[in-house]
Order: structure tokens, then C-alpha cells, then sequence
């Protein structure tokens, strides 16, 4: 698995590079960002939404690079996806996570699909529904057998996304709101292993976003990711706090303030979060 990252970036490349439609066909910000498991969504949460502007004649492929400087961490994500017709996803990331007190780092590939059940965020009555999965596998799992981890391996998310866009609903600006279930054994993301001794079965957690539009160009919101404690470590939820500036349809930079509490022992983990989408076609 220790290559599947670069393969499967390759294909998603591949393939697109066999077709001459650009995904250009959605509002622009409507198709939000891509989080840091590599899936169309917030920062932090998947939502329904696909990582692209294509519509259901059209693909697009997009790229992101995105780090979280915290108190005792850091977090660097490197990423692909390719979104096909406005119905299917594929992406693909890798997740280095530095120890800067210890030294070293733990790494970690993911690879993801995601399929457009029902509505569009924007112009169905009802929110878009999507169905998706996060497969995840650690390069090195000595970290997470030292802390007790049922599985130091992989692990597998599932999860369900609804996305509503509300155009001028508030005070004339447009609004997004996202609820995201999400079926998961991962101990911090997946970072330090696969359930333990509190659970080592899928348990259900809840996300979610919101935000709003200030401008053609601007949002700002919050979002929030409920997470399992496996492990017995005090291991806690996530809430961030984003501005996004999203100038055209190839690029878009997120700044936040990230809140992510406990992480192995290490209490108050906050920093910023910063994070570069592109558009490849």
C-alpha cells in the first residue's frame, strides 16, 4: 500500500487526461473544498458534495495541499481526486504526521470513493445525499501497537453526506450547511491504528459544517467531527473555524483556526490549518 498513493494518482490523471471535457459547469464555490482524507467536502468533514465543477457531461480533476501546524504536531496532507459526471468520486491522499517533541513521523494513505445518490446542493428542494468511504492504510503501525490499537494495519470509514446551498438566505448572502454519518474504528483519523481496548468495533459519529458566503469570493463558517475514544486516551472531538478565498474556479485558499483537543496524551492541540485546492482541469 506504501505506493497506492502515486499509483492511484497516476490513474485518476490517466483517465481524465483520455477525455476533453473540463468540469466548469457548476457555480462558482459550490462544489466546496477537499478535506484531509482526500474527499470533496469542508477541512475537516466529507459532504455530499463531488470535489469538482462537473456536470453530467463533464469530469474535472483536482489537487490539494494542506497542513495543520499544531502545539506537539503536525499534519501534512497531499492529495488527488477526479470527479466523473457529477456522480462518482475517486481520490486518493497521503498524511504525513510529524511528532515534533518526539521527532519523527507516522504516515498514512487513503483512498476514497464516493457516489451522488440524490439532488443537486443547489438546486433540488431537498439536500444532495452521497454515500462514500475512506479505506486507510498505515505505513507503519509501531505506534499504534504501542498504544494498545486492535488493528495497526488499515481500516475502512463509511459514511453518509447530506448538502444543502441556500442562494441570499442570509441577509441576501448564500448559505451551506453539511451533516455527515460516519462509521469508523479509526483512532485519530487512523494515525494511531484501528480500535483498541475501550471498542474495536465501527461506531457511528456525527460531523458537521456550516457557513456562509459573504461574497462571490469569501465564506466563512465552522465546522465539527465527532470521534471515537478506542483507545481510552481521552481522545476528543474537532471543531474549526475557516474563511475561504475562492477567487475563480482553479483555485482556492482556506485558512482556520483548528481545535482538536487531545492527541495521544497531549492536551490543548490547536493551531492553524492551512490549505491550497486546485482545479486541474
Amino acid at each position: 500500500m506504501k505506493h497506492y498513493f502515486f499509483v492511484l494518482s497516476a490513474l485518476v490523471c490517466l483517465i481524465a487526461s483520455n477525455y476533453a471535457l473540463a468540469g466548469d459547469g457548476k457555480l462558482l464555490a459550490t462544489s466546496g473544498l477537499v478535506q484531509i482524507e482526500g474527499s470533496g467536502g469542508g477541512g475537516i468533514v466529507p459532504w455530499a458534495t463531488l470535489s469538482g465543477y462537473d456536470t453530467q457531461d463533464e469530469i474535472s480533476v483536482s489537487a490539494v495541499m494542506t497542513q495543520v501546524d499544531l502545539d506537539d504536531y503536525r499534519l501534512n496532507v497531499m492529495g488527488v481526486s477526479a470527479s466523473f459526471y457529477d456522480r462518482v468520486e475517486i481520490s486518493a491522499a497521503h498524511q504525513r504526521f510529524d511528532l515534533k517533541q518526539l521527532g519523527g513521523d507516522i504516515r498514512q494513505n487513503v483512498i476514497g470513493v464516493k457516489y451522488r445518490l440524490y439532488g443537486d446542493a443547489v438546486y433540488s428542494n431537498f439536500p444532495q445525499i452521497s454515500i462514500g468511504l475512506q479505506h486507510k492504510k498505515l505505513e507503519d503501525g509501531a505506534i499504534a501497537d504501542l498504544l494498545g490499537a486492535d488493528s495497526s494495519s488499515s481500516g475502512t470509514d463509511y459514511y453518509i453526506a447530506a448538502t444543502k446551498i441556500h442562494l441570499g438566505a442570509v441577509a441576501g448572502f448564500n448559505a451551506v450547511w453539511n451533516v455527515t454519518a460516519r462509521a469508523t474504528k479509526a483512532n485519530q483519523l487512523g494515525l494511531l491504528g484501528f480500535g483498541g481496548a475501550q471498542n474495536s468495533d465501527h461506531e457511528i459519529m456525527l460531523e458537521a459544517s456550516a457557513g456562509v458566503l459573504l461574497s462571490r469570493n469569501v465564506a466563512v463558517g465552522m465546522e465539527y467531527r465527532q470521534k471515537p475514544d478506542n483507545l481510552g486516551l481521552g481522545e476528543e472531538d474537532w471543531i474549526d473555524y475557516f474563511v475561504s478565498y475562492i477567487p475563480n474556479k482553479h483555485i482556492a485558499l482556506t485558512l482556520a483556526w483548528a481545535e482538536l483537543g487531545s492527541i495521544a496524551g497531549a492536551e490543548d492541540q490547536n493551531g492553524l490549518y492551512l490549505s491550497i485546492n486546485g482545479q486541474l482541469w
